[in-house]
């Protein structure tokens, strides 16, 4: 979290111009743990430190200059200007973690900022474009499209979704499931705790032989073809279209078109209904606290009375946080994209009527592992994934994924599964009386 303190006392006592750790320094107080480094050949910091950062361009110093915070951060990263030192691009972890603790930003005194301004020249305070992975800013897209309309969420998981099955394979592995694993223990495979989630999710929907399950915003249809495998009539449900080729080409190679199906489209174009079991693992982030209501009154509509629904997404820690995405996540990972704490899911879930929650649960610690895999494949496939998708784009994804992980590790995300089922007409369900499903 960038914080704002006092600059330290003789911030502003330099005479002549300052170098560009100087800078550095009167910004993030002195007493670094972390070298820092810049291309007019400063240094501050410990000259054995095992973490660090290199500013290796004035349009880096422009990024940091004109975007101060995150976003600056990742755009002077990502075009490569600025390197993390101590650390493999596809799992900078260690070293964001490292400068975590010494990313606590000072306040200069106004003399300061003026020898700062003055030092760095006025043209590093003239707005240059970004990295051509950077969504265009929130106003623009406001202005282009309704939020949240049906074109504009294409639009938005297209940017995230379609990068490249190839690239996607890479990083998530076998089970190609972009969704928080839940691990039986410490040791687990990734492949074994994406399958674990699947198994719980089943378990906990009641599935059984010949029920029909509806999967929204699906990805490349893990869930689906985990139920078909067990005898379920699956239907998945995602806007993006390479997703829905892949999971159709798969559930043609295992034999199971006779029992699933991924459609390349909105989930609100879905006109079946009468399902045994809905499920929406990952979606709600991208749906907008706005539309709650009209999300799971979706969900309840589709399902039979005494039918289960599971919502799976990541959370706030409380309820009373902006719901809006930082700078960083919106520009370059989820455009549109909102949280929310887990309390608040709830609630919206519950006012809607008809459906009545039974239990919730919390995985944070499991998608900081997830995170933690994920980074892992990366590197092990860096080089194929630079010629894929680029140098930058890789630098994103690792990025991304060791600053979540840091996010969930801290507590700032969590992970939570809320389960309810639909009440008849007389407000009452023939659950079990106790959980059913093997933790």
């Amino acid at each position: 979290m960038t914080t704002f303190k006092d600059a330290p006392i003789g911030a502003d006592s330099h005479s002549g111009k300052m170098s560009l750790s100087e800078i550095f320094e009167t910004l993030l107080g002195g007493n670094l743990s972390i070298r820092i480094s810049a291309y007019d050949g400063s240094s501050a910091g410990p000259a054995d430190a095992q973490y660090g950062l290199n500013l290796k361009t004035p349009r880096g110093t422009t990024y940091l200059v004109t975007a101060p915070g995150d976003l600056g951060l990742a755009r002077a990263y990502i075009a490569g200007d600025l390197e993390l030192i101590g650390a493999h691009p596809g799992d900078p972890y260690p070293a964001l973690k490292a400068l975590a603790s010494d990313l606590d930003f000072h306040r200069p005194s106004p003399l300061a900022l003026a020898q700062i301004a003055r030092s760095l020249g006025i043209e590093h305070f003239k707005p240059i474009a970004p990295p051509p992975q950077e969504a265009v800013p929130r106003w623009r897209r406001f202005a282009e499209g309704l939020r949240h309309s049906k074109a504009r969420d294409a639009e938005v998981i297209h940017y995230h979704y379609d990068v490249s099955n190839t690239f996607y394979e890479w990083v998530l592995g076998p089970s190609m499931t972009y969704t928080c694993a839940v691990y039986p223990d410490h040791d687990a495979s990734l492949e074994t705790a994406q399958d674990n989630k699947y198994r719980l999710i089943f378990e906990k929907l009641r599935l059984k032989p010949g029920d029909r399950l509806l999967d929204i915003g699906c990805g490349w249809g893990g869930m689906v073809r985990y139920a078909a495998k067990r005898g379920v009539h699956a239907i998945g449900a995602t806007l993006s279209a390479e997703q829905a080729e892949w999971a159709q080409k798969a559930i043609v190679d295992e034999g199971l078109s006779d029992f699933a199906e991924v459609r390349h489209s909105d989930y609100r174009d879905i006109t079946e209904s009468g399902f045994d079991a809905v499920s929406s693992i990952g979606l709600t982030e991208h749906i907008g606290v706005g539309n709650y209501p009209a999300y799971f009154g979706f969900m309840r509509d589709k399902l039979r009375p005494g039918g289960m629904l599971l919502n799976h997404c990541i959370t706030r820690p409380d309820n009373a946080s902006r719901s809006k995405a930082g700078s960083f996540i919106d520009r370059y990972v989820f455009p549109d994209g909102e949280l929310t704490g887990s309390g608040k899911i709830i609630s919206k879930l519950q006012d809607i009527g008809g459906m009545e929650v039974l239990h919730e649960e919390n995985f944070r610690e499991h998608y900081a592992m997830t995170l933690r895999d994920w980074n892992a494949n990366l590197v092990e496939h860096w080089d194929e994934a630079v010629a894929e998708v680029g140098e930058g784009t890789a630098r994103l994804w690792g990025l991304y994924m060791a600053g979540c992980r840091i996010g969930f590790d801290r507590n700032i995300i969590q992970l939570h599964h809320v389960l309810a089922t639909k009440l008849d007409d007389r407000g009452g369900h023939q659950v079990p009386l106790r959980p059913w499903w093997n933790a």
